[in-house]
């Protein structure tokens, strides 16, 4: 798509046809118990929402909606999308999102509604939004603050204190804005739960019986690229880690939901990593897993509530940190060691016990994760209904 017709695209849909599509039924009457949880660009609901909606679900009055829209799809079927989802949030009292979307931004949502941003990871890790217009992975301020993605939000909901400056920053609001909660994150709540945990135990079992009697390695690491060519990292050397590991380890690989094309397990190394992705949702994998590689990914704040080692394996770390960017420095940041080879994943994993600093963790897990407890949903709810009952 040529620069002069994405232009055009983006007035017709977002200055005129989007938001002439919720006026027309923003003149419903508000229905007091209905919720609408959107997905910009998966085909299923992601665990940064799921939770919440199964707690919604549970309740006899809520009437409940999932809208996918695939932003980074097909323009006429995102627009399709777009256009259903707009006639239900017209009468809808709550709106959920956990990422970016230009479809809520670019309407003017009626005054009882309230709209919350969960936001798909926990801490703030690398930057994202307005924080990235100066960073290759961004685009330009201009067309950013003409069609915004962050806008809209009554509540941003985020994992401790800490991070409200990074949120505030990447959504381009205001330092005196209240919208950004430190209440926790909705979805971290799961983690808590003794019989989630014990389920996600005896599910790796049953699909994976050669986890019983050893240790369990997490690879997940984010993804490469942009959202709608993303691709995976395929830099470990699985052989080696078999080698080295297998005996007393096994590897479950879970790749970032938006890779469409996912590097294959070699035959030789099948006994001992599996590509889990499409078996597991990541908050079983974190319940289970004794250790976590990761990279970029901010799943690793979630991981540290449990007080597990971390490995960081960020081979590409100078290409990827110039694309990205980060809101702290990576290596002051990270609670565990920064790898760049296989080799190194295999010397730490075997001198673990010598070299784990639980501390380290500990401490990450209160600065960045303080607001998470097991009760997130339970204070996002209250928040939200008061707000309705203060109307």
């Amino acid at each position: 798509m040529s620069k002069k017709i994405k232009r055009l695209y983006l007035f017709l849909t977002l200055k005129l046809l989007f938001p002439w599509q919720y006026r027309r039924f923003r003149k419903l009457p508000l229905k007091k118990w209905k919720a609408v949880f959107i997905e910009a660009n998966l085909t299923q609901l992601s665990g940064s929402l799921r939770f919440l909606y199964q707690v919604l679900c549970s309740e006899e009055e809520m009437e409940v909606s999932v809208h996918y829209l695939m932003e980074s799809g097909n323009k006429w079927k995102f627009i399709q999308n777009a256009m259903a989802c707009l006639k239900d949030c017209a009468d809808a009292h709550y709106i959920f999102l956990c990422e970016g979307s230009r479809v809520i931004s670019c309407i003017e949502p009626r005054e009882e509604t309230v709209i919350t941003q969960l936001w798909h990871g926990c801490g703030a890790f690398k930057k994202f939004g307005f924080s990235t217009c100066e960073e290759l992975f961004g685009g330009s301020r201009e067309e950013y603050l003409k069609y915004n993605y962050y806008k809209n939000y009554d509540y941003i909901t985020v994992s401790s204190p800490e991070v409200i400056w990074a949120y505030q920053e990447a959504m381009n609001l205001p330092k005196e804005d209240k919208s950004v909660v430190p209440i926790g994150v909705s979805c971290t709540d799961l983690l808590f739960l003794e019989k989630f945990q014990k389920a996600a135990q005896k599910k790796l079992y049953d699909i994976c019986p050669a986890a019983k009697g050893k240790k369990v390695m997490l690879y997940a690491p984010t993804f490469r690229g942009s959202v709608g060519g993303a691709k995976a990292p395929d830099a470990m050397d699985l052989c080696l880690m078999q080698e080295k590991l297998g005996k007393d380890w096994i590897l479950l690989i879970k790749q970032h939901p938006v890779v469409k094309q996912r590097p294959e397990v070699p035959k030789e190394c099948q006994s001992f990593a599996y590509d889990v992705s499409d078996a597991f949702v990541i908050e079983e994998l974190l319940c289970v897993s004794d250790l976590c590689i990761s990279d970029y990914s901010s799943l690793v704040f979630e991981y540290s509530l449990f007080e597990r080692p971390m490995l960081f394996f960020a081979y590409d770390f100078e290409e990827y940190g110039e694309w990205r960017g980060f809101y702290y420095d990576y290596h002051e940041l990270t609670p565990g060691p920064v790898v760049h080879t296989t080799q190194e994943i295999v010397d730490y994993v075997l001198h673990l016990k010598e070299r784990f600093d639980r501390k380290q963790v500990a401490d990450f897990k209160e600065k960045f994760m303080s607001a998470c407890d097991g009760h997130a949903t339970e204070r996002l709810l209250e928040m939200i209904k008061k707000e309705k009952t203060d109307e």
